[in-house]
């Protein structure tokens, strides 16, 4: 899929965003180790991309470097957050409060990058063990009214599989245009909306495959 860049001029494709993500955790590694002002080559040293790479997915929003100095690492990373859009804090809803949902609960990766699980839905409101301060526990039949008064636009599934298509597509009807899948089934939703599948399973059966060729 590719996708219109803020200029309108060039596409780009999601695989560019992905590496913009992984651009910045590794930039914030860099300035956390010291390292104030790095040249494309420096960068490929701890990215897992090519200098022209790194340059050309840079290109698609501007140029942030000086020939012959390199980049500001501080400002890099700013820029790389204001395109990614996570300059600000974003408020997610998670349906699905299971076991996968509460480990989810439990990563605190999320608030690094303004990311701020605020709802969790399920059939069961008793389940408040393990859930952290500040997160609302919603039955699942007031999602859809509590997603469109707070406006959240990105949603986390983590349901059985048999009622991931179902939960989809009461989110989609509540606004959400983002969703990060972790139920073992490909969702159908509209073009608009944007779905990132976690299947756990296939990846493992991926590396179990590569894994055994070796031997």
């Amino acid at each position: 899929m590719n996708l219109n860049n803020i200029k309108g001029k060039k596409t780009f494709s999601t695989e560019t965003i992905k590496r913009l993500s992984l651009y910045l955790r590794n930039l914030k590694r860099i300035r956390d180790s010291g390292i104030n002002i790095i040249s494309s080559d420096q960068i490929s040293q701890f990215l897992e991309a090519t200098p022209v790479q790194f340059r050309k997915d840079l290109s698609y929003f501007g140029g942030f470097g000086k020939r012959g100095v390199g980049y500001n690492v501080e400002r890099l990373i700013k820029e790389i957050e204001s395109i990614l859009g996570v300059n600000k804090e974003w408020k997610i809803a998670m349906v699905g409060l299971g076991k996968l949902g509460t480990a989810l609960l439990g990563f605190d990766g999320f608030s690094k990058f303004n990311i701020k699980i605020v709802y969790v839905f399920d059939s069961s409101t008793d389940k408040t063990e393990n859930v952290k301060k500040g997160i609302k526990i919603e039955h699942i039949s007031n999602m859809k009214e509590v997603i469109k008064k707070n406006s959240i636009k990105i949603a986390i599934i983590s349901t059985p599989p048999d009622v991931a298509q179902h939960t989809a597509n009461e989110l989609v009807a509540a606004g959400i245009t983002g969703v990060l899948n972790f139920a073992p089934i490909l969702l159908k939703v509209p073009d608009h909306v944007s779905v990132s599948n976690v299947d756990m399973a296939c990846e493992l059966e991926s590396l179990i495959f590569f894994a055994t060729k070796k031997n």
